[in-house]
């Protein structure tokens, strides 16, 4: 048994890391196809919004496949069409077209759900935690690794780099397939499918509590994907001269630098996520509670201090993004955003150590909801950080005129000293188990 679910941790972790490779490897060379297709600042944005396209929508059809088809199959599935279209996106010239395929390429952003599905079934509720860790960081680090990577390897040459991405998910799909296994006993298939009726699922959208997770994980993982899609641009035209000042020629060497500095966000907030569980549990055993406006006395009231703080830090480091780059200074801009990646790990540990907590009859009702809605918000970022011509003021408006306000409905719903899971917008008695 413990050979296999590893074998499984193993091959699930595979396929969702070069998903995340695919998923935001048109980022990776935005410098690259700006330079041949002539883009401006806001084509670089709507480019970058793209790749998120597909993600909210997606995720939820994926969670429904995974349990109807199998998550092997269905993370097959997603590897193999996502891989031919990556190939066919190789082959393109036209811009259009172009965009469309790396658009469907980026479906591949939806295996989350389907990993976290087929990881569950395999590990018992003492080590699902770390397991499911292992998987989403290491995955997570996908982002990172093709930005850091991919420049170098390829140069400014995308179209191989696609065709070759493409080529290797199709192998791994084959190994999804071959040696991917769904567990067979019917307490685990249980376990997975859970209370996932419609009445089940219409409870959890309306509770406050519920929306204010989601709006959380907006501002952390929502903007962890929008940053991964969007910083190589911003480092190409937000600081073009420091670059080239460090050495970096041409396309091909500017889009390396952008890459570098871009994967510190994404690395910083795969890799700091054991530390966010860290702190959540720590707050807990010391009942830790120093935010006035969030309830005390439940008994997992300091995991909901430790979310709100990752919150109020995550407005503070988009704020000191803003500032670093209008002083024009790109080592300070990368130190900003190294307390970004680290804060938003803060935020998106914070978010899924209070899930289970707050529904455990639900608990993938809630995740699907709570992880896959707020990803329709990294759709949107992009499109604010580009809409000026100068792309540092963005953070700075999306910081004040979303964030701040998503941070102040989470201490509204979180102030319920008495199960705050039971209010919202559709009557309680949607609660009631569908006999």
């Amino acid at each position: 048994m413990t050979t296999h679910k590893v074998e499984q941790l193993i091959i699930a972790t595979a396929g969702f890391f070069w998903c995340f490779l695919m998923w935001f490897s048109t980022a990776a060379f935005s410098p690259s196809i700006a330079a041949d297709y002539h883009l401006n600042i806001k084509a670089l944005g709507l480019l970058a919004s793209s790749a998120i396209w597909m993600a909210p929508a997606g995720r939820v059809l994926a969670g429904w496949a995974s349990d109807r088809f199998g998550a092997p199959r269905t993370f097959a599935c997603l590897l193999g069409g996502c891989g031919l279209i990556s190939i066919a996106s190789g082959f393109t010239t036209n811009y259009n077209v172009l965009f469309l395929e790396r658009i469907l390429v980026a479906i591949a952003g939806v295996s989350f759900v389907v990993g976290i599905q087929h990881v569950a079934q395999w590990f018992d509720a003492h080590e699902i935690g770390t397991a499911e860790g292992l998987y989403a960081g290491t995955g997570n680090a996908g982002a990172g690794a093709g930005a850091l990577v991919l420049p170098r390897l390829f140069g400014t040459n995308y179209h191989a780099a696609f065709i070759d991405l493409g080529v290797v998910a199709l192998i791994i799909a084959a190994w999804y397939l071959w040696r991917g296994r769904a567990a067979t006993s019917a307490e685990r298939k249980n376990l997975v499918r859970g209370k996932s009726g419609l009445r089940g699922t219409l409870f959890i959208w309306s509770r406050y509590i519920a929306i204010a997770l989601m709006l959380a994980y907006a501002m952390s993982f929502g903007l962890e994907i929008a940053l991964n899609a969007w910083l190589p641009g911003y480092f190409m035209r937000g600081f073009h001269k420091e670059i080239l000042a460090l050495g970096f020629h041409g396309v091909a060497g500017v889009q390396i630098a952008a890459g570098t500095f871009a994967a510190v966000a994404s690395f910083t907030a795969s890799l700091f996520r054991p530390f966010s569980g860290f702190m959540s549990d720590l707050f807990q055993r010391r009942g830790w509670a120093p935010l006035p406006f969030i309830a005390k006395t439940l008994p997992y009231a300091p995991r909901l201090h430790w979310l709100g703080v990752s919150l109020i830090l995550i407005i503070l480091a988009m704020s000191g993004l803003t500032a670093s780059g209008l002083s024009g200074s790109l080592h300070l801009s990368v130190v900003t955003l190294v307390a970004l990646g680290i804060f938003i790990s803060c935020g998106t540990g914070g978010t899924f150590a209070l899930v289970p907590l707050l529904f455990p009859d639900r608990p993938g009702s809630a995740a699907g909801f709570i992880g896959g809605v707020s990803t329709a918000a990294a759709i949107v970022y992009p499109l604010i950080f580009s809409r000026g011509e100068n792309p540092h003021i963005g953070y700075i408006c999306v910081a004040f005129f979303m964030f701040l306000p998503f941070m102040l409905f989470y201490f509204w719903a979180a102030r319920y000293e008495r199960h705050p899971e039971e209010h919202g917008l559709l009557p309680g008695r949607l609660a009631l188990d569908e006999a």
